[in-house]
Protein backbone atom coordinates (compact mmCIF):
# COMPACT_ATOMS: atom_id res chain seq x y z
CA UNK A 1 0.00 0.00 0.00
CA UNK A 2 1.43 3.26 -0.66
CA UNK A 3 1.86 5.84 1.96
CA UNK A 4 2.30 9.62 1.51
CA UNK A 5 0.50 12.14 -1.14
CA UNK A 6 1.54 11.54 -4.62
CA UNK A 7 3.42 14.02 -6.97
CA UNK A 8 1.16 16.87 -7.99
CA UNK A 9 0.33 19.90 -10.21
CA UNK A 10 -2.36 22.27 -9.35
CA UNK A 11 -3.52 25.37 -10.67
CA UNK A 12 -7.37 27.13 -10.77
CA UNK A 13 -7.12 30.27 -12.24
CA UNK A 14 -11.25 30.73 -11.75
CA UNK A 15 -11.37 34.33 -10.45
CA UNK A 16 -14.55 33.55 -7.62
CA UNK A 17 -16.98 36.55 -7.15
CA UNK A 18 -18.86 35.86 -3.88
CA UNK A 19 -21.80 37.68 -2.08
CA UNK A 20 -24.57 40.16 -2.45
CA UNK A 21 -25.27 42.01 -5.21
CA UNK A 22 -22.28 40.77 -7.29
CA UNK A 23 -23.64 40.20 -11.13
CA UNK A 24 -23.00 44.21 -11.32
CA UNK A 25 -19.67 43.10 -11.34
CA UNK A 26 -19.68 41.58 -14.73
CA UNK A 27 -19.18 44.92 -15.84
CA UNK A 28 -15.71 45.01 -14.85
CA UNK A 29 -15.09 41.07 -15.37
CA UNK A 30 -15.25 41.16 -19.12
CA UNK A 31 -13.50 43.37 -21.98
CA UNK A 32 -15.74 46.27 -23.21
CA UNK A 33 -15.11 45.34 -26.76
CA UNK A 34 -16.24 41.64 -26.59
CA UNK A 35 -19.10 40.22 -28.36
CA UNK A 36 -20.95 38.60 -25.54
CA UNK A 37 -23.58 35.78 -26.24
CA UNK A 38 -25.21 34.83 -22.97
CA UNK A 39 -26.18 31.16 -22.49
CA UNK A 40 -28.86 29.43 -20.37
CA UNK A 41 -31.61 26.62 -19.82
CA UNK A 42 -35.01 27.03 -19.43
CA UNK A 43 -36.67 29.94 -18.64
CA UNK A 44 -36.06 30.18 -14.54
CA UNK A 45 -33.46 32.81 -15.06
CA UNK A 46 -35.73 35.70 -16.89
CA UNK A 47 -38.93 34.63 -15.15
CA UNK A 48 -36.47 35.64 -11.22
CA UNK A 49 -34.90 38.52 -12.90
CA UNK A 50 -31.48 37.34 -13.44
CA UNK A 51 -31.20 37.17 -16.86
CA UNK A 52 -31.97 41.27 -16.97
CA UNK A 53 -29.53 42.13 -14.43
CA UNK A 54 -26.60 40.14 -16.54
CA UNK A 55 -27.87 42.02 -19.57
CA UNK A 56 -28.04 45.45 -17.52
CA UNK A 57 -24.41 44.38 -16.19
CA UNK A 58 -23.26 44.14 -19.83
CA UNK A 59 -24.04 47.80 -20.69
CA UNK A 60 -23.56 48.70 -24.14
CA UNK A 61 -21.45 45.72 -25.02
CA UNK A 62 -22.88 44.05 -28.52
CA UNK A 63 -24.64 40.58 -26.76
CA UNK A 64 -27.03 38.03 -27.91
CA UNK A 65 -28.70 34.93 -26.19
CA UNK A 66 -28.84 31.04 -26.86
CA UNK A 67 -31.13 29.56 -24.57
CA UNK A 68 -32.61 25.89 -24.03
CA UNK A 69 -29.66 23.86 -22.45
CA UNK A 70 -31.04 20.66 -21.20
CA UNK A 71 -30.58 19.30 -17.12
CA UNK A 72 -28.50 17.10 -18.90
CA UNK A 73 -26.72 19.29 -21.84
CA UNK A 74 -27.10 17.53 -25.08
CA UNK A 75 -24.49 17.14 -28.34
CA UNK A 76 -27.27 18.23 -30.33
CA UNK A 77 -28.44 21.57 -28.57
CA UNK A 78 -24.87 22.73 -27.77
CA UNK A 79 -23.97 22.28 -31.35
CA UNK A 80 -26.51 24.72 -32.25
CA UNK A 81 -24.79 26.97 -30.28
CA UNK A 82 -21.54 26.20 -32.13
CA UNK A 83 -22.75 27.00 -35.03
CA UNK A 84 -24.38 30.52 -33.97
CA UNK A 85 -21.21 31.50 -32.71
CA UNK A 86 -19.46 31.05 -36.11
CA UNK A 87 -22.45 32.22 -38.12
CA UNK A 88 -22.10 35.60 -35.88
CA UNK A 89 -18.34 35.86 -34.66
CA UNK A 90 -18.88 35.80 -30.68
CA UNK A 91 -15.63 35.94 -28.69
CA UNK A 92 -16.89 35.58 -25.48
CA UNK A 93 -19.55 33.16 -23.55
CA UNK A 94 -21.47 34.10 -19.99
CA UNK A 95 -22.88 31.06 -19.00
CA UNK A 96 -26.18 31.59 -16.48
CA UNK A 97 -27.71 28.73 -14.67
CA UNK A 98 -26.24 25.58 -13.00
CA UNK A 99 -23.89 23.32 -13.53
CA UNK A 100 -25.64 21.40 -16.56
CA UNK A 101 -25.42 25.46 -18.31
CA UNK A 102 -21.92 25.43 -17.31
CA UNK A 103 -20.50 22.17 -18.52
CA UNK A 104 -22.55 22.71 -21.83
CA UNK A 105 -21.15 26.31 -22.30
CA UNK A 106 -17.32 24.78 -21.58
CA UNK A 107 -18.45 22.11 -24.51
CA UNK A 108 -19.58 24.85 -26.96
CA UNK A 109 -16.28 27.28 -25.77
CA UNK A 110 -13.83 24.49 -27.09
CA UNK A 111 -15.26 23.08 -29.93
CA UNK A 112 -16.23 26.26 -31.58
CA UNK A 113 -12.33 27.21 -32.08
CA UNK A 114 -11.70 23.33 -32.41
CA UNK A 115 -10.02 21.64 -35.38
CA UNK A 116 -11.78 18.81 -36.81
CA UNK A 117 -14.85 17.84 -35.46
CA UNK A 118 -16.28 18.32 -32.33
CA UNK A 119 -17.45 15.03 -31.31
CA UNK A 120 -13.50 13.85 -31.19
CA UNK A 121 -12.87 16.21 -28.09
CA UNK A 122 -14.53 12.59 -25.98
CA UNK A 123 -13.47 9.33 -25.63
CA UNK A 124 -14.94 6.34 -24.45
CA UNK A 125 -16.20 4.87 -27.99
CA UNK A 126 -17.94 8.40 -29.19
CA UNK A 127 -14.97 10.05 -30.47
CA UNK A 128 -11.45 10.21 -30.92
CA UNK A 129 -10.73 11.71 -27.75
CA UNK A 130 -8.31 14.51 -28.62
CA UNK A 131 -7.03 16.85 -26.46
CA UNK A 132 -8.68 20.39 -26.14
CA UNK A 133 -6.06 23.19 -26.98
CA UNK A 134 -7.72 26.22 -26.90
CA UNK A 135 -11.24 27.72 -25.91
CA UNK A 136 -13.16 30.79 -26.04
CA UNK A 137 -12.91 32.97 -23.07
CA UNK A 138 -16.00 32.31 -20.59
CA UNK A 139 -17.65 33.41 -17.59
CA UNK A 140 -20.35 32.11 -15.48
CA UNK A 141 -23.32 33.12 -13.06
CA UNK A 142 -24.21 30.36 -11.04
CA UNK A 143 -28.06 30.06 -10.16
CA UNK A 144 -28.27 26.02 -9.00
CA UNK A 145 -24.77 25.09 -6.58
CA UNK A 146 -24.10 21.47 -6.95
CA UNK A 147 -21.47 20.21 -9.31
CA UNK A 148 -18.66 22.82 -8.69
CA UNK A 149 -18.42 23.65 -12.73
CA UNK A 150 -17.86 27.27 -11.90
CA UNK A 151 -14.82 26.50 -10.49
CA UNK A 152 -13.51 23.51 -12.39
CA UNK A 153 -12.18 22.58 -16.17
CA UNK A 154 -14.11 19.57 -16.61
CA UNK A 155 -17.69 18.64 -18.16
CA UNK A 156 -20.32 15.87 -19.08
CA UNK A 157 -22.25 15.99 -22.12
CA UNK A 158 -24.96 13.60 -23.60
CA UNK A 159 -25.40 11.92 -26.93
CA UNK A 160 -28.85 11.54 -27.96
CA UNK A 161 -28.16 9.65 -31.01
CA UNK A 162 -25.25 7.81 -29.34
CA UNK A 163 -27.26 6.99 -26.43
CA UNK A 164 -23.92 8.13 -24.44
CA UNK A 165 -22.85 10.59 -21.14
CA UNK A 166 -19.49 11.04 -21.92
CA UNK A 167 -17.19 13.65 -20.27
CA UNK A 168 -13.73 15.91 -21.38
CA UNK A 169 -11.94 18.44 -19.02
CA UNK A 170 -8.80 20.61 -20.71
CA UNK A 171 -7.18 23.08 -18.96
CA UNK A 172 -8.32 25.72 -21.06
CA UNK A 173 -12.10 25.08 -20.12
CA UNK A 174 -11.70 26.43 -16.52
CA UNK A 175 -13.81 30.20 -16.46
CA UNK A 176 -12.46 33.31 -16.04
CA UNK A 177 -14.41 34.21 -13.37
CA UNK A 178 -17.65 32.71 -11.89
CA UNK A 179 -20.36 35.06 -9.55
CA UNK A 180 -21.78 33.44 -6.90
CA UNK A 181 -24.76 34.89 -5.42
CA UNK A 182 -26.25 33.06 -2.31
CA UNK A 183 -29.59 34.93 -2.41
CA UNK A 184 -30.02 33.37 -6.27
CA UNK A 185 -30.67 30.19 -4.63
CA UNK A 186 -34.05 31.47 -3.03
CA UNK A 187 -36.07 30.64 -6.20
CA UNK A 188 -34.69 26.98 -6.48
CA UNK A 189 -37.54 24.36 -5.26
CA UNK A 190 -37.30 21.33 -2.35
CA UNK A 191 -35.74 19.10 -5.12
CA UNK A 192 -33.59 21.08 -7.06
CA UNK A 193 -31.54 21.89 -3.33
CA UNK A 194 -31.60 18.62 -2.36
CA UNK A 195 -30.24 17.65 -5.60
CA UNK A 196 -27.41 20.03 -5.08
CA UNK A 197 -26.70 19.34 -1.42
CA UNK A 198 -26.47 15.05 -2.48
CA UNK A 199 -24.46 15.59 -5.69
CA UNK A 200 -21.85 18.00 -3.44
CA UNK A 201 -21.92 15.10 -0.40
CA UNK A 202 -20.84 12.44 -3.26
CA UNK A 203 -18.37 14.49 -5.39
CA UNK A 204 -16.53 14.69 -1.98
CA UNK A 205 -16.88 11.15 -1.09
CA UNK A 206 -15.50 10.22 -4.52
CA UNK A 207 -11.69 11.55 -3.79
CA UNK A 208 -12.37 10.56 -0.02
CA UNK A 209 -13.48 6.88 0.09
CA UNK A 210 -10.90 5.19 -1.44
CA UNK A 211 -7.72 3.87 0.65
CA UNK A 212 -5.65 6.09 2.97
CA UNK A 213 -2.47 7.83 1.97
CA UNK A 214 -2.02 9.51 5.12
CA UNK A 215 -2.72 12.90 3.25
CA UNK A 216 -4.01 14.54 6.38
CA UNK A 217 -4.92 17.78 4.49
CA UNK A 218 -7.14 16.73 2.10
CA UNK A 219 -8.87 14.23 4.63
CA UNK A 220 -9.72 17.15 7.24
CA UNK A 221 -10.96 19.21 4.30
CA UNK A 222 -13.22 16.60 2.87
CA UNK A 223 -14.41 15.73 5.83
CA UNK A 224 -15.15 19.23 7.26
CA UNK A 225 -17.17 19.59 3.98
CA UNK A 226 -18.79 16.39 4.58
CA UNK A 227 -20.29 17.78 8.24
CA UNK A 228 -21.30 21.44 6.68
CA UNK A 229 -23.74 19.46 4.52
CA UNK A 230 -24.94 17.14 6.79
CA UNK A 231 -25.69 20.36 9.45
CA UNK A 232 -27.10 22.48 6.87
CA UNK A 233 -28.56 20.22 4.34
CA UNK A 234 -32.07 19.57 6.55
CA UNK A 235 -32.09 23.68 6.01
CA UNK A 236 -31.07 24.11 2.82
CA UNK A 237 -33.76 21.61 1.50
CA UNK A 238 -36.52 23.86 3.44
CA UNK A 239 -37.05 26.32 0.37
CA UNK A 240 -39.09 28.46 2.58
CA UNK A 241 -35.90 29.20 4.60
CA UNK A 242 -34.36 32.14 3.36
CA UNK A 243 -31.77 32.42 5.42
CA UNK A 244 -28.73 33.99 4.09
CA UNK A 245 -25.86 32.28 5.72
CA UNK A 246 -27.02 28.73 5.31
CA UNK A 247 -27.74 29.03 1.41
CA UNK A 248 -24.01 31.01 1.55
CA UNK A 249 -22.60 27.86 3.42
CA UNK A 250 -24.10 25.87 0.87
CA UNK A 251 -23.00 27.47 -2.08
CA UNK A 252 -19.34 27.46 -0.97
CA UNK A 253 -19.36 24.05 0.14
CA UNK A 254 -20.48 22.81 -3.06
CA UNK A 255 -17.74 25.25 -5.09
CA UNK A 256 -15.31 23.34 -2.87
CA UNK A 257 -16.66 20.27 -3.04
CA UNK A 258 -15.15 19.66 -6.66
CA UNK A 259 -12.65 22.64 -7.60
CA UNK A 260 -10.20 20.17 -6.93
CA UNK A 261 -8.61 21.58 -3.86
CA UNK A 262 -9.46 18.33 -1.90
CA UNK A 263 -8.15 15.79 -4.90
CA UNK A 264 -4.50 16.69 -5.73
CA UNK A 265 -1.94 13.73 -4.49
CA UNK A 266 -4.83 11.49 -3.58
CA UNK A 267 -6.78 7.99 -5.27
CA UNK A 268 -10.17 9.06 -6.69
CA UNK A 269 -13.00 6.48 -7.38
CA UNK A 270 -15.77 8.07 -9.75
CA UNK A 271 -17.18 4.12 -10.20
CA UNK A 272 -20.21 5.87 -8.64
CA UNK A 273 -20.69 8.75 -10.98
CA UNK A 274 -20.11 6.19 -13.59
CA UNK A 275 -23.18 3.77 -12.84
CA UNK A 276 -25.34 7.01 -12.22
CA UNK A 277 -24.57 8.55 -15.40
CA UNK A 278 -25.81 5.25 -16.78
CA UNK A 279 -29.08 5.32 -14.87
CA UNK A 280 -29.65 9.17 -16.09
CA UNK A 281 -29.48 8.26 -19.54
CA UNK A 282 -31.47 5.28 -19.79
CA UNK A 283 -34.12 6.38 -17.43
CA UNK A 284 -34.03 9.91 -17.38
CA UNK A 285 -33.80 10.01 -13.57
CA UNK A 286 -31.52 13.36 -11.56
CA UNK A 287 -27.98 12.39 -11.28
CA UNK A 288 -27.76 13.21 -7.94
CA UNK A 289 -30.62 10.86 -7.57
CA UNK A 290 -28.75 8.47 -9.19
CA UNK A 291 -26.16 8.87 -6.78
CA UNK A 292 -28.29 8.75 -3.66
CA UNK A 293 -28.89 5.06 -4.97
CA UNK A 294 -25.82 4.44 -5.91
CA UNK A 295 -23.35 5.21 -3.15
CA UNK A 296 -24.98 3.14 -0.23
CA UNK A 297 -24.80 0.24 -2.19
CA UNK A 298 -21.25 0.92 -3.33
CA UNK A 299 -20.09 1.08 -0.06
CA UNK A 300 -21.41 -2.69 1.23
CA UNK A 301 -20.18 -4.18 -2.30
CA UNK A 302 -16.79 -2.57 -1.88
CA UNK A 303 -16.46 -2.63 1.91
CA UNK A 304 -13.23 -4.52 2.00
CA UNK A 305 -11.69 -2.63 -0.68
CA UNK A 306 -12.49 0.89 1.23
CA UNK A 307 -13.05 -0.32 4.91
CA UNK A 308 -9.93 1.92 6.24
CA UNK A 309 -11.40 4.74 5.09
CA UNK A 310 -15.32 3.78 6.05
CA UNK A 311 -13.97 2.86 9.11
CA UNK A 312 -12.13 6.70 9.11
CA UNK A 313 -15.97 8.01 7.35
CA UNK A 314 -17.72 6.81 10.01
CA UNK A 315 -15.32 7.86 13.22
CA UNK A 316 -14.51 11.17 12.27
CA UNK A 317 -17.58 12.19 9.76
CA UNK A 318 -20.37 10.65 11.64
CA UNK A 319 -18.61 10.50 15.68
CA UNK A 320 -19.47 6.83 15.95
CA UNK A 321 -16.17 6.68 17.85
CA UNK A 322 -14.11 3.39 19.51
CA UNK A 323 -16.16 4.09 23.16
CA UNK A 324 -19.36 2.35 21.49
CA UNK A 325 -19.51 -1.32 21.63
CA UNK A 326 -19.67 -1.96 17.97
CA UNK A 327 -17.32 -3.87 16.58
CA UNK A 328 -14.97 -1.42 13.74
CA UNK A 329 -17.54 -3.44 11.53
CA UNK A 330 -20.66 -2.60 13.09
CA UNK A 331 -19.32 1.21 12.75
CA UNK A 332 -18.78 1.11 9.25
CA UNK A 333 -22.18 -0.67 8.66
CA UNK A 334 -23.78 2.23 11.63
CA UNK A 335 -21.91 4.83 9.25
CA UNK A 336 -23.35 3.24 5.85
CA UNK A 337 -27.06 3.53 7.65
CA UNK A 338 -26.82 7.00 8.44
CA UNK A 339 -25.45 8.58 4.72
CA UNK A 340 -28.69 6.55 3.13
CA UNK A 341 -30.91 8.04 6.27
CA UNK A 342 -29.12 11.57 5.45
CA UNK A 343 -30.35 11.20 1.67
CA UNK A 344 -33.86 9.60 2.54
CA UNK A 345 -34.07 13.06 4.98
CA UNK A 346 -33.53 15.10 1.80
CA UNK A 347 -36.44 13.09 0.22
CA UNK A 348 -33.92 11.69 -2.16
CA UNK A 349 -34.51 7.83 -3.47
CA UNK A 350 -31.64 5.34 -1.59
CA UNK A 351 -32.92 1.84 -4.01
CA UNK A 352 -33.83 1.26 -7.55
CA UNK A 353 -37.33 0.26 -6.30
CA UNK A 354 -38.06 4.04 -5.04
CA UNK A 355 -37.77 5.35 -8.74
CA UNK A 356 -39.85 2.49 -9.60
CA UNK A 357 -36.96 0.19 -11.39
CA UNK A 358 -36.52 -3.36 -10.40
CA UNK A 359 -33.80 -6.34 -10.81
CA UNK A 360 -34.83 -6.30 -14.78
CA UNK A 361 -33.19 -3.14 -15.82
CA UNK A 362 -29.78 -4.42 -14.65
CA UNK A 363 -28.05 -6.55 -17.57
CA UNK A 364 -28.82 -2.95 -19.66
CA UNK A 365 -27.38 -1.08 -17.28
CA UNK A 366 -24.22 -2.97 -16.97
CA UNK A 367 -23.67 -3.55 -20.59
CA UNK A 368 -24.30 0.37 -21.01
CA UNK A 369 -21.26 0.69 -18.69
CA UNK A 370 -19.17 -1.69 -20.33
CA UNK A 371 -19.79 -0.32 -24.10
CA UNK A 372 -19.20 3.13 -22.69
CA UNK A 373 -15.33 1.80 -21.72
CA UNK A 374 -16.10 3.05 -18.35
CA UNK A 375 -14.96 0.21 -16.18
CA UNK A 376 -11.48 -0.12 -14.20
CA UNK A 377 -12.27 3.77 -13.15
CA UNK A 378 -11.74 2.88 -9.39
CA UNK A 379 -9.00 3.91 -7.13
CA UNK A 380 -6.91 0.65 -7.62
CA UNK A 381 -8.54 0.52 -11.65
CA UNK A 382 -10.26 -3.24 -10.00
CA UNK A 383 -13.91 -1.96 -10.97
CA UNK A 384 -15.51 -4.78 -13.24
CA UNK A 385 -19.17 -5.37 -15.10
CA UNK A 386 -19.30 -7.79 -12.02
CA UNK A 387 -19.12 -5.50 -9.70
CA UNK A 388 -21.07 -3.60 -11.38
CA UNK A 389 -23.88 -5.97 -11.09
CA UNK A 390 -23.24 -6.36 -7.42
CA UNK A 391 -23.71 -2.69 -7.14
CA UNK A 392 -27.34 -2.18 -8.87
CA UNK A 393 -28.56 -5.29 -7.42
CA UNK A 394 -27.45 -3.88 -3.74
CA UNK A 395 -29.39 -0.89 -4.32
CA UNK A 396 -32.62 -2.82 -5.07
Amino acid sequence: MENGIRNFEFQNPTKIVFGKDQIKRIDALIPQDAKVLILYGGGSVKKFGTFDRVAEALGNRDWAEFGGIEANPTYETLIQAVDKIKAEGYDYLLAVGGGSVIDGVKFVAAAAVFEGEPVDMFGSGVGKGLPVTRALPFGTVLTLPATASEMNNNAVVTFVEKQAKIGFASPHTYPQFSVLEPELTYSLPKRQLANGVIDSFVHVMEAYLTYPIDAKVQDRWAEGLLQTLIEIGPDVVDEDNHDYATRANFMWTATNALNRFISPGVPQDWATHALGHEMTLAFGIDHARTLSIVLPAMMKVRKQQKWDKLLQYAERVWDIRSGSDLTDEGKIDLAIKKTEDFFASLDAPIRLADVGLDETVIPGLVEALVRHKKENISERGDFTAVDAQAVYTAAL
